[in-house]
């Protein structure tokens, strides 16, 4: 029998190979990401598919409140800020072209490749010396019109720095932050989220850690319709230390969603993350993504990771998704963890025995909760006003 009576007979009885799930098709060789260091990276916009909301980044995310930060045109010019600091730290605008923007990270999504083709200058923040220093960065002029920015944050070898980052205001905005804390250095990044009712914020943090460095990298989200903070950490230096702490608070309509991604590339690094989030309101909703991997060469490793959400009213919904790849046998200990409840009646009791009555006892309960995240900010002008902010928030929840 010829090969074309063949193929005619197998057309006729409807016979085709089986395709595995066409990950071996010629016309595509399309191959499941299979660890977390393997997803797609490119800084342009045009290399990522169109965004419909059912991919695995996105489908958790109001994707119809975020599109024009995702597909429109973004005024990436230079915008106005406010720096109050110590000597020792340079703040700058530089030139697309400078050497060093690309070296912590490429972008993981859509809106953030939109951001990285949109931005005219990057803001570039350095430090150098070995006396530690302090700086806050205030920013609250970005107005109603989709914004693109990139900063760029560099903490040389054997210096130590604390940075707040603070945001308020009207916002819609896509935005990329790289990091690089270089051998020895000592490095804090706070990013503050206060921003108006109604502004929208997308943000890509990108960090690389050298060797026997310490980088610890604090989220705080009050504020904001949408605010969705992704921090991504790379240990790449023997020894270096990574610390990813988050807290958040919403209210009714609001989404705040927190992707991490913290990879263990180098040998006896050590990571902790811990993100705590409170809810209340009709439509309060919260996303927490915790990725952690384990090279293998991160021999010696010992990392562990947390998520804890505490519900206050009834309308809300908390997402947490803890994930732990490892790579290599040779560890310390490694670890993850995720629980989302209600108050713990123990706790009101006790605290109703000893004649607090239930609202303040509800109030202390949740401070408590969250003081642990504000108490690693580091500042303690910083730490007082948010713990401020967070009672604020309690008592609207409470008149409402």
């Amino acid at each position: 029998m010829s090969a074309a009576t063949t193929t005619n007979a197998a057309d006729r009885l409807g016979i085709r190979a089986h395709s595995d799930g066409g990950w071996d098709a010629p016309s595509t060789r399309t191959t499941p990401v299979q660890t977390r260091s393997d997803r797609f990276s490119s800084n342009i916009h045009d290399d990522f598919a169109i965004v419909v909301g059912t991919e695995l980044e996105w489908k958790l995310t109001p994707v119809a409140a975020v599109r024009p930060l995702i597909d429109d045109a973004l005024d990436g010019s230079p915008y106005a800020y406010f720096v109050n600091g110590s000597p020792g730290v340079a703040v700058e605008w530089v030139d697309r072209n400078d050497a060093r923007i690309g070296t912590a990270g490429t972008a993981e999504d859509r809106a953030s490749a939109n951001a990285w083709s949109s931005f005219e200058k990057a803001l570039a923040i350095t430090v150098s010396g070995d006396e530690p220093v302090e700086l806050t960065l205030s920013r609250s002029s970005f107005g109603p019109s989709a914004r693109g920015a990139h900063t760029l944050i560099t903490a040389k070898a054997n210096s130590r720095a604390h940075i707040v980052l603070q945001n308020d205001g009207q916002a819609l905005l896509s935005e990329n932050v790289e990091i690089v804390v270089e051998d020895g250095a000592q490095l804090t990044v706070v990013s503050v989220q206060e921003w108006a009712d109604d502004a929208i914020h997308l943000a890509s943090h990108f960090a690389t850690v050298g060797r026997d460095a310490r980088f610890t990298h604090v989220v705080v989200s009050l504020g904001g319709r949408v605010v969705r903070l992704n921090p991504s950490v790379h240990l790449s230096g023997d020894g270096a230390d990574g610390e990813l702490f988050g807290l958040y608070f919403a209210d009714a309509g609001q989404h705040f969603e927190q992707r991490v991604y913290l990879h263990h590339q180098a040998a006896h690094t050590k990571g902790r993350v811990n993100y705590k989030g409170a809810l209340q309101g009709v439509g309060a909703h919260t996303v927490w993504v915790g990725d952690v991997l384990i090279g293998r060469d991160a021999a010696g490793t010992d990392s562990y990771e947390q998520n804890r959400n505490l519900v206050l009213s009834e309308g809300t919904r908390a997402d947490s998704i803890p994930n732990l790849e490892i790579e290599t046998g040779d560890i310390l200990g490694a670890g993850h963890a995720s629980a989302t409840g209600r108050f713990d009646d123990e706790q009101l009791f006790y605290l109703q025995a000893r004649g607090i009555s239930e609202a303040e006892a509800r109030r202390l309960v949740v401070l408590g909760f969250l003081s642990e995240i504000v108490q690693k900010i580091g500042r303690s002008d910083l730490e007082e006003r948010l713990q401020l902010a967070i009672d604020a928030e309690l008592a609207t929840g409470t008149s409402a």
